[in-house]
């Protein structure tokens, strides 16, 4: 290793390539992902259909949040933000493409925005609650960029339903991701 004018030279470049990429990285993944919503929680239902949020996902859902129908009975919860991004993509879609236009009205005639109050409540409005079965148990979960509220029975049954195929799915699902 030879020094010049208080520079290293010939000094490992891959060690600087290796800190510039991870630092590269980092500022890519905070710039490019969403935050994740993960876990499940059981929060209570009040009469007036109040949820309280999980206080992991406050801090993600305070700017807004939008409830939609979700598939297999539940309803999403997005971020405001993850929302639109969503929505736009949709938008995109050709008004000739009869399927597009079709999920465009369900989902969207469904959807509901929200801000959480002080206590991270809102209101599950009573049209989703109605579409997904929610009366009295209810499961949120965090599915990475939005989260899903379920009939507590729904879920373990949607669960249980599911175990058996999981590590099948991963093939399938899962082909480049390397675990």
């Amino acid at each position: 290793m030879v020094e010049a004018a208080g520079q290293n030279i010939g000094a490992q470049p891959e060690n600087a390539a290796l800190r510039q990429s991870s630092e590269q990285c980092s500022e890519q993944s905070s710039e490019q992902f969403s935050p994740l919503l993960l876990g499940t929680y059981n929060p209570k239902i009040d009469s007036k259909g109040r949820i309280t949020l999980p206080s992991k996902f406050r801090s993600h859902l305070t700017g807004g949040l939008v409830f939609a129908r979700g598939q297999e009975r539940c309803v999403y919860i997005f971020p405001q933000n993850e929302f639109r991004r969503i929505a736009a993509q949709i938008q995109h879609t050709s008004l000739s493409n009869k399927a597009a236009r079709s999920y465009l009205r369900v989902f969207l005639s469904g959807a509901v925005d929200d801000v959480p109050d002080k206590q991270g409540r809102v209101i599950v409005p009573q049209i989703l609650r109605k579409y997904a079965g929610i009366e009295k148990d209810v499961t949120v979960i965090g599915v990475g960029t939005r989260a899903e509220i379920w009939d507590t029975a729904a879920w373990e049954e949607y669960l249980a339903s599911q175990e058996e195929d999981y590590s099948n799915m991963a093939d399938d699902v899962l082909p480049e991701v390397d675990f």
